[in-house]
């Protein structure tokens, strides 16, 4: 599927959110129009306005995530699947308003609640759950850990698979998180840790699939460590479609980009083009569709 150089296969980003009081549809048609093929929409919850503050405010998140989706395969006939759950940066927030029982309850209905959806068919995948990215004070980051443990444990009792939210502390969060799958009984290949650095090396994973943030710097950081990778990964945006915040993370177009360049990269590299296809399509086709069962 390489043709000149350039990539005419499926390209899959991992992890979109979008918003119906930003651009919606015309970030798809970027995403569309630059050669992307299929994406997973990711709930994303309305930090401008109220929280969820019971299961119905929960119920009507996740529903509006949902018909956005529908709507979105409607107008470009793309794969979309779901990834729904209750966000670590919401529980965080709760507890100030809440306390941490009401919130931590709160947390884990909503967690079983997304995993309904999936069980429905309605979703693909649990997230993004995981713990706070910012410093927290003690009592908190101890009372994630533990909370956490127990969302993957309800996720590893439905099978569905998990895109992690965490803080980026190299490979020392990947470590803690493949400890924090084997407390919980959850098979570490389908945790995903999302946003991750663009290091897929065994050394630096600790064996956990990840969705790279791939940043302007990135290809090369992947190119260099795909030898010593023993774990699957794809490729992320992050794309906020957030009014307040115009083109974060990434904006749509940047994955079919982002393709074309490891392709080249990987050329460069000595990389055979069978061997390239072979990547590129477990990356955007092979691994994505087995994995949310898509």
């Amino acid at each position: 599927m390489l043709k000149d150089g350039v990539w005419k296969g499926p390209i899959m980003d991992q992890h979109i959110h979008l918003d119906r009081e930003n651009r919606f549809l015309d970030a798809v048609s970027d995403f569309v129009q630059a050669g992307g093929t299929s994406l997973m929409l990711v709930h994303k919850p309305s930090f401008s306005n109220s929280l969820p503050i019971d299961l119905v405010g929960y119920r009507e998140a996740y529903s509006d995530t949902i018909s956005m989706a529908n709507e979105v395969r409607e107008k470009f006939s793309i794969d979309v699947g779901v990834v729904l759950g209750p966000h670590p940066v919401v529980w965080e927030k709760q507890i100030k308003k809440l306390g941490l029982e009401k919130s931590t309850n709160l947390h884990l209905e909503a967690v079983g609640l997304a995993l309904d959806f999936i069980d429905s068919g309605e979703a693909n995948c649990l997230g993004e759950v995981g713990r706070p990215h910012y410093k927290v004070n003690e009592e908190t980051w101890e009372a994630a850990n533990e909370l956490l443990i127990q969302v993957l444990s309800l996720a590893a009792s439905s099978g569905a698979p998990v895109q992690l939210h965490v803080e980026e502390n190299g490979k020392q969060t990947c470590k803690q998180l493949s400890n924090l799958c084997r407390k919980a009984g959850f098979p570490k290949e389908r945790a995903i840790r999302h946003f991750a650095p663009p290091n897929v090396s065994a050394e630096f994973t600790s064996g956990l699939p990840a969705t790279v943030n791939v940043g302007r710097d990135s290809i090369e950081s992947l190119a260099a460590t795909l030898e010593e990778a023993s774990s699957t990964w794809g490729m992320e945006t992050d794309y906020l479609d957030d009014p307040l915040r115009p083109g974060a993370v990434l904006g749509p177009r940047t994955i079919p980009k982002r393709t074309n360049q490891l392709c080249t990269a990987l050329s460069e590299r000595g990389w055979s083009n069978g061997r390239i296809e072979d990547l590129i399509f477990n990356i955007h086709e092979d691994w994505p569709r087995s994995l949310y069962s898509l």
